[in-house]
């Protein structure tokens, strides 16, 4: 087969234990990006909805929007255009590394690969104006450099990701902090309801929701966060 033009990169994530590696390296290869809106209690109250146990809703990102964040350094955030309103979202992400659809949820977390921390840049003012219009979310969330990752954790290594703080900064300022416990749907119960909609594949990312506290972020700003067991992200926006 040929094709017109040189095809795009694949889109991969390192693995924590070989991001130090010299050379070769073993990666996450990334098909697809789910995220989960509003799954966390107080989140869903500072935005406006009752945090009820009402069934969960998802978006997507494109894969490209991952961008790797090497521990220890700080990456870039490029504030996007046409957009004065910028928010930082904190996120325990899972990393699916067996497929299925109408996966039960008491077997669900034997398709997890492993867990990252990452963030859901948001383009606030956009949102609020596809909410108004009823429209979709695309412009709002899946633009470029919109998911800052870091490596990804094998379960194998960690375990599974139940429990645990969950926090941001900014500038120094703690601005969100919560627990991982705290999510309305876990992650056994948002992989199954996602694979209802979805036939799910190794390589697909889960965003599961952000904690109180999401705010605007200027040119300047340095944004550091994690998960306890996972490390740290941190991201300057530029």
């Amino acid at each position: 087969m040929e094709y017109v033009f040189a095809p795009a990169p694949a889109v991969a994530v390192p693995i924590a234990d070989d991001v130090d590696s010299a050379s070769t390296r073993e990666c996450f290869p990334v098909r697809r990006v789910y995220c989960v809106g509003r799954n966390y209690a107080a989140h869903a109250r500072e935005m406006g909805h009752d945090p009820d146990r009402e069934p969960p809703f998802f978006f997507s990102k494109p894969a490209d929007a991952v961008v790797y964040v090497a521990p220890g350094t700080t990456g870039e955030f490029p504030y996007p255009s046409r957009s004065s309103d910028v928010h930082h979202e904190m996120e325990l992400v899972v990393a699916i590394g067996r497929g299925g659809h109408d996966i039960a949820a008491e077997q669900a977390l034997e398709h997890v690969y492993g867990y990252a921390i990452g963030l859901d840049m948001t383009r606030r003012d956009l949102q609020a104006e596809a909410k108004k219009m009823g429209r979709p979310w695309d412009l709002a969330k899946g633009f470029d450099h919109s998911a800052p990752l870091g490596p990804i954790h094998p379960v194998s290594r960690v375990g599974h990701i139940e429990h645990g703080a969950i926090w941001l900064k900014v500038g120094g300022i703690e601005r969100q902090r919560s627990d991982v416990s705290q999510l309305i749907w876990s992650t056994a119960e948002t992989i199954a309801y996602l694979s209802t909609l979805f036939a799910l594949a190794p390589g697909d990312l889960i965003f599961t929701g952000t904690p109180e506290g999401v705010a605007a972020v200027e040119r300047g700003d340095l944004i550091e966060g994690g998960v306890d067991g996972l490390g740290r992200l941190s991201v300057r926006v530029v």
